[in-house]
């Protein structure tokens, strides 16, 4: 048994059990892949995956048992490198932290700028994705943190913790109808063609409860994955527009006004999260505290482990 055998397992699983994918991704042969799965099965005496001819469609039952085992091995082989980087290197480094457009646009750029001045030599990576990847990458270890509002506190091998809180808002043309209104309500912006964020992303589950439980069809005539997109089609006049309260600003916005919503939408509570299990640099738990003063490194750590021992069967 050897790590080759370990990464070509994991990356199996990962690539949907398509080798040729699986060779590409680790610089091998397909060729190598199926031997060095035929040699590890070999080796303990069993078949790992369920195929049909040379094919392999899924895990079998003692493979499914496998995956877990091999994830927890090179999850901890990883974290025994930056153990070791941690005090060889403690100001240099990378961090890996995956969000969305609306976290990245509004809410992290005062916060990576203090980071920054911090850790001058700390290359910081802000990988710009949708919240299903976040969870993916943090999974796979190509992220340290995810910062999001959905997916994040609904997945049992990250630890997630609330960062902030925030209200949706409409967002109109200067002189619209709607700014004439002493009070908004659902059944006003229904009237209008709405333009708002796409399924998954930005707290859009909000504004689809709020129309439910109103028994009200809006009329969305466009979806976009961020702010700037709906503001740019509401400033043509497309429609109104549903936004993230911060999303909006008035030196920027100078062609559209901001109506408040808060009675009308949800919370959303946005989101730090990290793999349980994963090692962070110092670095990494500076950043966080940066997002929030009451989320020290104790905490995470502390918390990430509480959580963690909860779901042990």
């Amino acid at each position: 048994m050897n790590f080759q055998q370990l990464r070509i397992i994991r990356e199996t699983v990962r690539r949907n059990f398509n080798l040729t994918d699986v060779a590409n991704a680790l610089h091998t042969s397909q060729s190598g892949v199926s031997k060095n799965i035929k040699d590890l099965e070999d080796e303990l005496g069993v078949e790992l995956f369920v195929r049909k001819g040379k094919r392999l469609l899924g895990l079998t039952e003692p493979g499914q048992e496998l995956v877990g085992i091999v994830q927890r091995i090179l999850l901890d082989t990883q974290n025994i490198k930056k153990l070791g980087e941690q005090f060889s290197n403690k100001d240099r480094g990378q961090l890996t932290v995956a969000t969305t457009h609306t976290q990245a646009r509004y809410a992290l750029p005062h916060i990576v700028t203090a980071f920054k001045k911090e850790f001058p030599k700390v290359n910081l990576v802000l990988h710009e994705a949708s919240p299903s990847e976040i969870v993916a990458m943090l999974r796979d270890s190509r992220a340290d943190i995810g910062i999001a509002t959905e997916a994040l506190q609904d997945t049992q091998d990250l630890a997630a913790f609330p960062w902030y809180s925030w209200h949706h808002s409409v967002v109109v043309p200067k002189g619209h109808p709607l700014t004439m209104q002493k009070q908004l309500t659902l059944e006003a912006i229904a009237e209008w063609p709405i333009v708002t964020y796409q399924s998954g992303f930005t707290g859009r589950s909000r504004i689809d409860e709020a129309f439910d439980k109103a028994e009200l069809i809006p009329d969305i005539v466009m979806t976009a994955l961020d702010a700037d997109v709906i503001k740019a089609y509401v400033e043509l006049e497309l429609g109104i527009g549903i936004i993230a309260s911060m999303a909006f600003s008035p030196e920027r916005d100078v062609q559209l006004e901001l109506l408040d919503a808060t009675s009308l939408f949800s919370v959303n509570t946005s989101r730090i999260a990290l793999r349980r299990g994963s090692y962070l640099r110092t670095y990494a738990y500076r950043f966080i505290e940066l997002c929030s003063d009451r989320l020290t490194e104790k905490v995470v750590r502390d918390e990430a482990s509480a959580a963690r021992s909860d779901d042990t069967p």
